[in-house]
């Protein structure tokens, strides 16, 4: 038996399913999680020293590839100080300037630690601001794990959601209605029948949970119209696109501008940071100023600020963002052509740093059209490309990363296995 099987088995025993969140389980694919013990710039080793070419990144914060010198060396000289204080420092202060400068629509920022919290806090904000409960999310889109976010459609798109996890009470499921993601018709109807009614909408301004979905301009512009016509709050979770696809995230490439903003993963640099921030009048109904209660007792973490703090200095450097979209553009162009010599229906893309793999003819648009690529074939090329030292994501249903310490060496080395790949398909 393998170390991996072995530290699998017992950690069975000791954990829920094995592992500390559901995807790493492999339920989606298949087969025994990987434990990894190492990283270094685009590579990991495992617990068996099997090497790997990383494309999760860390699902995203790793934008800079793993164990980045510099950004050690930020968390060390930060960790002799303390690991935690529980109290103001003058580097949340330097982290929430960088976030306002780089951030168009943020004005004001509050830290916390996790996604999840950034965007169970950014929606408690909206409603308390403008007095209403009804929220809005579109279908296939993930926003952390709050009860009120674990909601599937009803029975019709303009229906009241059900609750998607049990465990969540169906009357705070009710508050929360699901859209079809880049259908704009959907979002004028649900608009003008509950015209005042409702506090927020929430979305993935570029798609990372149902696999890489791109919204279209005209999709964005109606929400973001609507939501200043009806006076409700427009939220962007842009916890995994902040500075991963764009240096401003998907709202400076898209040039739509939300009232707030959820951040994430890459303001860590790995380590657990969250964030949410919008316009200052809405940001100041937040506890001591306002009535809307938030706090976080390792809230701006000085150990995790200055990892972050070192990484998005680094990623401001001169091309950064343009030499990380032509690396994963060449990765999404060389599966696709590999995949189009063998006749197979496979197609790729990327939106800067970002990337999503699709057994279909034609990249999707929406959670309807990734049901309907083939995940069966999703599975077998998951575990031929793993059998080969390429790590993706475990599952037809998540985004892909590349990050800058990739080289063109590793594209090379990664399109040739997908080349093997294929041919056993």
């Amino acid at each position: 038996m393998s170390k991996n099987q072995s530290l699998y088995e017992q950690s069975k025993l000791y954990i829920p399913g094995g592992v500390n969140s559901p995807v790493r389980a492999f339920s989606s694919v298949g087969g025994t999680p990987i434990f990894f013990k190492r990283g270094l710039g685009s590579r990991l080793w495992d617990e068996d020293d099997k090497e790997y070419i990383d494309y999760i990144n860390s699902w995203g914060p790793m934008i800079l590839g793993h164990a980045n010198h510099e950004v050690l060396t930020a968390v060390h000289d930060a960790s002799k100080n303390s690991l935690s204080f529980g109290a103001p420092t003058s580097r949340e202060l330097d982290m929430a300037e960088e976030i306002v400068k780089l951030v168009p629509s943020i004005e004001q920022v509050r830290l916390v630690s996790s996604g999840t919290e950034a965007t169970m806090s950014a929606i408690r904000v909206a409603r308390g601001f403008t007095g209403r409960d009804t929220i809005v999310k579109f279908e296939g889109c993930y926003h952390g794990h709050a009860d009120a976010l674990l909601v599937k459609a009803g029975s019709g798109a303009l229906t009241f959601g059900q609750p998607s996890s049990a465990g969540v009470p169906t009357d705070v499921a009710k508050h929360t209605l699901t859209l079809p993601y880049n259908d704009s018709q959907a979002l004028q109807d649900l608009f003008s029948k509950l015209d005042g009614e409702i506090a927020c909408v929430i979305i993935e301004p570029v798609v990372g949970n149902m696999n890489l979905i791109v919204p279209h301009q005209e999709f964005l512009e109606s929400l973001r119209s609507l939501c200043t016509k009806y006076g409700t709050v427009l939220i962007f979770d842009e916890v995994m696109t902040g500075f991963r696809v764009a240096l401003g995230g998907a709202q400076a490439l898209f040039n739509v501008i939300p009232d707030m903003t959820t951040l994430g993963k890459v303001i860590g640099g790995g380590l657990p940071v969250g964030a949410f921030g919008g316009k200052k009048e809405i940001m100041q109904q937040l506890a001591p100023l306002g009535p809307v209660y938030q706090a976080g007792t390792l809230s701006g973490n000085p150990v995790a600020v200055a990892a972050g703090l070192k990484t998005l200095e680094l990623i401001q450097e001169p091309d950064f963002f343009k030499k990380l979209s032509i690396t994963t553009k060449q990765l999404t162009d060389g599966l696709t052509l590999s995949a189009k010599e063998r006749n197979i229906d496979f197609c790729a893309r990327n939106v800067g740093g970002m990337f999503g793999l699709y057994f279909s003819k034609t990249p999707p648009n929406s959670f309807e059209e990734i049901m309907a690529s083939n995940r069966d074939l999703f599975k077998k090329f998951f575990h031929l490309m793993l059998s080969q030292g390429v790590y993706f994501g475990p599952s037809a249903f998540e985004a892909g990363f590349v990050s800058a310490a990739h080289t063109s060496v590793d594209i090379k080395q990664t399109i040739n296995a997908a080349n093997n790949a294929f041919d056993q398909l």
